[in-house]
């Protein structure tokens, strides 16, 4: 799997002030993008807020067993589609995948079409506490917003 950054605009994605002997830190705009190294499989562009990759940094933190965080749908609800997060120790050789900030972003090949260019928020309201989707390809969802369709 070949990880690169995408950016919009003509500025750079990594920031000049580099950790010691660090890896570089993404700049705020910047969108992770993974291709898997079979150049017939689609490339990937997925994007998480800060909130939502705090969020996965804690999951996986509390966690020791997990490898990453896995990203995907399951067909069900009234509309087709709901999405699934969860935490994963397997990483499938046709599995696309992206890291930043030590949070590793798994997407199965089957969710990819589905989920390609989706924006991953993580929001607290009230007492409640969810990740937020954004996704381009979602052309409907169900009254309670449980579920969405792909056209």
């Amino acid at each position: 799997m070949i990880a690169e950054l995408a950016w919009a605009g003509a500025r750079p994605c990594f920031s000049s002030q580099r950790p010691h002997n660090g890896p570089a830190r993404l700049m705020p705009g910047c969108q992770l993008v993974a291709q898997a190294a079979n150049p017939r499989m689609r490339r990937m562009t997925i994007s998480l807020t800060t909130a939502a990759r705090e969020r996965m940094q804690d999951f996986l933190a509390r966690n020791e067993s997990a490898k990453a965080v896995r990203f995907g749908v399951k067909r069900t609800g009234c509309s087709g589609y709901s999405y699934v997060v969860d935490l994963t120790d397997r990483i499938a050789e046709d599995d696309h995948w992206v890291e930043e900030a030590g949070v590793r972003l798994v997407v199965d090949a089957k969710s990819l079409a589905l989920l390609d260019g989706t924006s991953i928020d993580f929001q607290k309201k009230g007492l409640n506490a969810e990740f937020v989707f954004d996704n381009p390809n979602m052309t409907g969802e169900c009254g309670c917003g449980e579920s969405f369709t792909v056209g």
